[in-house]
């Protein structure tokens, strides 16, 4: 297991190592339920350091279609935005325009009139909500790139809309610190400034399902490199993804938000 950290920011954070739901009730397109600048303050944000319990879980946490499609369309919130259980719902958190000294960036799921169904990176795994889109709120782009890891074949493979454009052997997370399934997505790109393990840290939506916290951190679920290849084909790490420098220096260069689907 690892613990990185860079420029203060993200200490001790990282462990060691589609389709949504468009049926939502309230309407077809309802406006969303007010929020004062007092209670947008008072809501917990979604980070990775955050515990959402009141979070919708991802309704297709196993879909795998991202490989098939590239990651779809992603959002960036132009301000703090208010995060709600459904369309016309109850606000349960508040969307930052930064996370961990990166944008955030993160991928729909579902969509409803101006409501985009979107995967959080707090706690629990798979966490979603939902949030008002509009051009006043959010930038839109499009991501064609999706990554794909085989816990049981220890590869990663990375596709562009749905063609293959690398695959390499790596290392996850050991029998009793498994790498989490499900789909997540990347949150940030972190230059390492503590330890020596990986240049760069690329953070994910996923935590650690054995591993509450890790030196000092919320368990979060990266992806790096390690001093030696002792890591390639083996489980070996306490939740993260191992990869090989040249796997790293491809993966670097997804935007922020892309899907990365653990099955």
């Amino acid at each position: 297991m690892a613990a990185v950290a860079s420029a203060a920011v993200f200490a001790l954070v990282v462990t060691g190592c589609g389709g949504g739901d468009t049926a939502a009730d309230g309407g077809q397109n309802p406006e969303p339920v007010a929020v004062t600048e007092e209670q947008l303050a008072k809501l917990p944000e979604a980070t990775t350091y955050d515990d959402l319990e009141q979070a919708p879980i991802d309704p297709e946490m196993g879909d795998t279609s991202a490989s098939e499609n590239g990651t779809g369309t992603v959002l960036h919130p132009e301000q703090e935005l208010a995060v709600y259980k459904k369309p016309g719902g109850e606000p349960f958190a508040k969307l930052p325009v930064e996370q961990i000294s990166s944008p955030t960036w993160v991928p729909v799921i579902g969509e409803k009139g101006d409501w985009a169904q979107i995967l959080l990176p707090a706690r629990p795994n798979g966490a979603s909500g939902w949030i008002h889109a509009t051009d006043k709120t959010v930038e839109e782009g499009n991501n064609d790139f999706a990554v794909t890891v085989h816990r049981d074949d220890f590869t990663l493979e990375i596709t562009e809309k749905g063609e293959q454009i690398g695959e390499w052997t790596i290392g996850v997370g050991k029998d009793e610190h498994p790498t989490p399934k499900g789909r997540a997505y990347i949150i940030a790109s972190i230059e390492e400034q503590v330890n020596d393990y990986s240049p760069i840290v690329l953070p994910m939506s996923s935590h650690s399902e054995s591993h509450e916290t890790f030196g000092g951190g919320p368990g979060t679920v990266g992806i790096h490199t390690w001093p030696d290849n002792s890591f390639v084909g083996e489980a070996n790490s306490d939740g993260c993804i191992r990869v090989t420098q040249e796997a790293l220096d491809e993966l670097v260069k997804l935007p922020l938000g892309t899907i990365v689907e653990v099955v």
